[in-house]
């Protein structure tokens, strides 16, 4: 198991995922068309040229799902009942298509669970960066995580 159970976090755990991913002009396309997401800063290249940023911008929900996909086997693989929710999500810089991506996690939180005596929650901060080291999405998860059996 790959994943920590509730009892081997502590606050302020730090993870800096070691895979990283270009993203490629495939991905943003077959995930723009699997969510039925018609923006043309997508999927047209000329209207994204036409833009302000003069070329197609990567759809940010497959950004927030690489970064959260990239974290899972360091923090929950094995160990999660349910995630809870994400909060605060930001995408304060563009990703572009050719971009490498990588996660950090820190753990901001950990809570008893009230209704759960074999699980606790975890919350997590998520960071995506680019290749240039800027936070291209941001977001805390909520995770309901299982106990090490007693």
């Amino acid at each position: 198991m790959a994943g920590r159970s509730f009892d081997a976090w502590r606050l302020g755990d730090r993870i800096a995922h070691e895979i990283r991913r270009t993203v490629t002009e495939t991905d943003n396309l077959l995930f723009s068309a699997m969510t039925y997401n018609p923006q043309p800063l997508h999927i047209d290249a000329e209207a994204a040229k036409a833009s302000e940023f003069g070329r197609i911008l990567v759809n940010g929900t497959f950004t927030f799902a690489l970064m959260v996909g990239l974290s899972v086997g360091e923090t929950t693989l094995g160990t999660l009942i349910a995630n809870l929710g994400y909060d605060k999500l930001v995408m304060p810089k563009p990703v572009f298509i050719g971009d490498t991506l990588r996660a950090e996690t820190e753990v901001v939180e950990l809570r008893e669970s009230r209704s759960r005596p074999d699980a606790g929650i975890v919350i997590f901060r998520h960071l995506m960066l680019n290749q240039h080291g800027e936070t291209v999405c941001e977001c805390r998860r909520s995770a309901l995580v299982k106990r090490t059996p007693t």
